[in-house]
């Protein structure tokens, strides 16, 4: 493929080379969600990722030294959302698959997917003592003190480690307001007392 921009010398600005990397480095992974998100449709795969990376150039500083894929990922999920429900809107056109359509899409598995897909990339940008907290107080459903401990620590490191762990968490997913835990949305399966 020729990356020379008609009507340029030849030679490639920064920010072409940006666009460059761009396409590089995030098509292929973005290309290969989408296309799971979509159910095997190629076609219109192809379309939402041109259209997320296009968003990305025209929105996002490329040069800024942030990850891109949480948002990537993040506007790439939305255009396929907003794709299903536009089609849902629309008069349902009469043919033989309608009902096949119905069986096979489902906005709740769609979304329980995409979590999922998000917070294991999320995931692996914390500590293993992050990870092992928020598995045993919020995917294991125990208390502070009963995860510190399975851990072997004060059930106040565990707190600490949570709370540490779900910052890192909303920094990496581009979330704003890194402060506290209970704003990320995140709730522990069982409350959990500050008493030890």
């Amino acid at each position: 493929m020729n990356w020379t921009v008609m009507g340029s010398s030849g030679a490639m600005s920064h920010r072409e080379r940006a666009i460059r990397v761009l396409y590089e480095e995030q098509a292929g992974p973005l290309y290969s969600y989408v296309v799971r998100l979509l159910g095997g449709d190629r076609y219109r795969a192809e379309d939402v990722v041109q259209e997320a990376l296009l968003r990305c150039w025209r929105t996002q500083d490329l040069n800024s030294g942030r990850p891109l894929r949480p948002w990537l990922f993040k506007v790439a999920r939305n255009l396929v959302v907003d794709d299903y429900r536009l089609r849902m809107t629309r008069p349902q056109e009469v043919d033989g698959n309608a009902w096949l359509d119905d069986l096979l899409t489902s906005p709740d598995e769609v979304d329980g997917l995409l979590s999922s897909m998000v917070l294991k990339e999320a995931f692996q940008h914390l500590s293993a003592n992050h990870r092992e907290a928020l598995y045993e107080t919020f995917y294991s459903g125990r208390s502070m003190r009963e995860a510190g401990q399975v851990l072997g620590v004060p059930s106040g490191t565990v707190k600490s480690r949570v709370h540490h762990a779900i910052r890192a968490l909303r920094l990496v997913l581009g979330v704003g307001d890194p402060g506290g835990g209970a704003a990320a949305g995140l709730k522990p399966a069982r409350r959990y007392s500050s008493a030890a």
